[in-house]
């Protein structure tokens, strides 16, 4: 757990039922997560949480965590990343990590504080609708996922991406954020 943050206790995680630290930020991920279930008709077992990312570039490399990924029938459709603050500022590092978390690029991206979301198309980052309850239920993502070409993300595009990720989420990130994994890499 980050050292930066205040830990209030302890509480069930809504997803797995382990016992973790309690914190606002916490809170307000199994919020996301309770309403991923409750309202849009996603079952647990559809929802991957605390899913690590290994991102690297000619010179470095990091281990990330995305909140969410969203599965429907074994495929990877939805991205969920949640931080405090601005979500604009996240649109751009949560669009490269899109591209990198599966073979193909994931057709729906929400950006989240919280309090509000952004929803945004993957393969052009075309902003759709705003607000929590405007996150795709379980049937819409299948209908939108049947309209979007699952693209396949070649090597070139993925080095990328990469490259994005790493300077929007790691390049200048509190040394004390242990959501962020620096790897000493040699290549």
């Amino acid at each position: 757990m980050n050292d930066h943050h205040l830990i209030l206790g302890s509480l069930i995680d809504f997803i797995s039922g382990k016992e973790i630290p309690d914190t606002l930020d916490e809170r307000y991920r199994q919020a996301i997560a309770e309403r991923l279930v409750r309202d849009k008709q996603f079952k647990r077992t559809d929802i991957v949480q605390d899913y690590s990312l290994t991102v690297t570039t000619p010179e470095k490399k990091a281990i990330l965590k995305i909140d969410f990924i969203v599965l429907i029938d074994k495929k990877e459709l939805m991205l969920i990343k949640y931080g405090p603050g601005s979500i604009i500022t996240r649109h751009r590092s949560s669009l490269a990590a899109s591209r990198l978390v599966a073979p193909h690029q994931i057709p729906c991206v929400v950006v989240t504080n919280g309090e509000d979301a952004d929803i945004l198309l993957g393969r052009t980052g075309t902003l759709l609708a705003q607000g929590l309850d405007r996150i795709p239920s379980r049937n819409e993502l299948a209908l939108m996922a049947s309209k979007e070409p699952l693209e396949v993300i070649d090597s070139k595009r993925s080095v990328l991406e990469s490259r994005i990720l790493y300077a929007f989420e790691v390049d200048g990130s509190c040394p004390c954020d242990t959501d962020i994994c620096r790897i000493e890499y040699e290549p």
